[in-house]
């Protein structure tokens, strides 16, 4: 799972998109950029997250920044919106 995109299930973060940086056997460690950085990882239990796969991106964690964290996020933001309009009937 580590480098997919996941969405937020539960709390007060529900429907957020974060960045999986790494995972242990019951969580996952998110980062999305701006609030939860690099240095300071959310802690989520895998219960509550959805891991995103279908955009068949995948992130190499080797070098990516915070600044490049937010700015997949946002792209991908932006081509779900793009897809919603295309398939909304007018």
């Amino acid at each position: 799972m580590i480098g997919y995109f996941a969405y937020s299930l539960s709390g007060h973060d529900k429907g957020k998109i974060y960045l999986i940086m790494s995972e242990d056997q019951d969580y996952v460690y998110l980062a999305d950029g701006d609030v939860r950085t690099i240095d300071r990882l959310k802690k989520k239990n895998k219960k509550h997250i959805q891991v995103i796969k279908k955009t068949g991106r995948r992130t190499d964690l080797i070098s990516v920044t915070d600044e490049e964290i937010k700015y997949q996020i946002k792209q991908y933001c932006k081509d779900i919106q793009e897809v919603k309009k295309c398939q909304s009937p007018m």
